[in-house]
């Protein structure tokens, strides 16, 4: 195996040389290792240094370079696992080289996650977490992250996948990114609520191929029921724009109050909120502390999440625009004449077209053409 060294914040390791011809290079070396995911990983070292659990788990580490990183900038004590023997190998390199007292394990994760629990468990799977959910919620103490890059189905793209993964349907429309971070909340709720726990989103967002989520646990029934309270459905029409959300076990709604369509119920997923603001505030001061390679592109994406409404879907202002034959104003006016209507308006961190709003269509239509005044 031929090993190159790279860099990631302020910790140096070294990876398995990638074939820069392959469709797809980190598929082509013996050990995976993304450089896509660095916001991802830049995020994660600063919300742990935030939350100070008393261990966390790389649970299915590859590489290990998140849970490397968390052990050289959080000072936070590591345990990294994974089941392949190549990856393990690395691992120990790596935290040689680094002298850090981390704890390296070789282990399928969810016999790990049977056995033994931490105070914070980060499950980053390549493809689909939901098999292992249920283990990652039993060995957690009190946080939950985890990444999905299987976005087709949790967008709809792939719909039975959908189903058969996270018991739940979606549908491929200009929001399918907020609603896939949503359907995986919801999947994380229904697997954590049968053990009387609830869940806190701390902080959660959809970024090109793949959805993240960093859960909290509140213990009791109590916790557990107002959790299943926030869970329900969005409608959209399938003969106009109309789009609303509502809670419960099963959708009520059937028919579109603008057009008398049917609506289509997607779900069940989280209609609660995706972000603990006060933590994302702490996150955004606090950015500028640590030596990140995506220091700009993470302070924009904190920002962001920060100033989104709690809606469970928004507008394309560029769909609105065509469906009402108007050509379209700067967004910036269009958010600012929604708000200034008395209604909840702002961007959303995963499409620059998108305007977060609790706004009727006949609002937003009023927005499209004063925006152009």
């Amino acid at each position: 195996m031929e090993f190159i060294e790279a860099k990631e914040g302020k910790t140096r390791f070294f990876i398995p040389l990638q074939d820069p011809s392959h469709p797809f290079p980190p598929a082509s070396a013996t050990v995976f290792y993304n450089p896509k995911m660095e916001l991802s990983r830049d995020a994660t070292v600063v919300l742990v240094s935030l939350l100070s659990p008393l261990e966390y788990l790389d649970a299915m580490a590859a590489s290990g370079i998140r849970g490397l990183r968390v052990a050289s900038e959080c000072a936070v004590p590591v345990a990294i696992n994974d089941r392949d023997r190549e990856a393990v190998a690395l691992i120990r390199q790596n935290t040689g080289s680094l002298d850090l007292p981390i704890e390296v394990l070789h282990s399928d994760t969810n016999v790990l996650l049977s056995g033994r629990s931490f105070d914070a468990v980060d499950l980053d799977p390549f493809g689909s977490p939901a098999p292992f959910i249920d283990s990652g919620i039993r060995g957690s103490g009190r946080y939950l992250f985890v990444t999905a890059t299987d976005t087709a189905p949790l967008c709809g793209a792939h719909k039975n996948a959908g189903i058969r993964r996270y018991f739940a349907q979606a549908m491929n429309n200009e929001y399918h990114a907020e609603t896939a971070l949503r359907i995986l909340l919801g999947f994380v709720v229904r697997e954590a609520v049968k053990y009387d726990r609830g869940i806190e989103p701390l902080f959660c967002f959809s970024r090109e191929h793949y959805v993240r989520v960093h859960v909290r646990f509140l213990r009791g029934a109590e916790a557990a029921d107002r959790t299943v309270s926030r869970m329900g459905y969005i409608l959209q029409c399938r003969s106009c724009l109309f789009r609303s959300e509502e809670r419960g076990l099963l959708p009520e709604t059937l028919l579109c109050p603008c057009c008398g369509g049917r609506l289509l119920p997607i779900g069940p997923l989280w209609t609660g909120a995706l972000q603990d603001r006060e933590l994302l505030e702490r996150m955004e001061a606090s950015i500028p502390e640590f030596q990140l390679g995506k220091e700009t592109q993470l302070l924009q994406l904190v920002r962001t999440c920060r100033h989104e409404p709690d809606i469970s879907y928004h507008y394309d202002y560029h769909v609105l625009s065509r469906h009402f034959r108007i050509s379209p104003p700067p967004i910036g006016d269009v958010i600012q004449f929604i708000s200034s209507q008395g209604y909840a308006a702002a961007r959303a961190h995963y499409s620059g077209t998108a305007v977060k709003t609790n706004a009727p269509l006949e609002v937003i239509r009023d927005a499209l053409i004063d925006g152009r005044r």
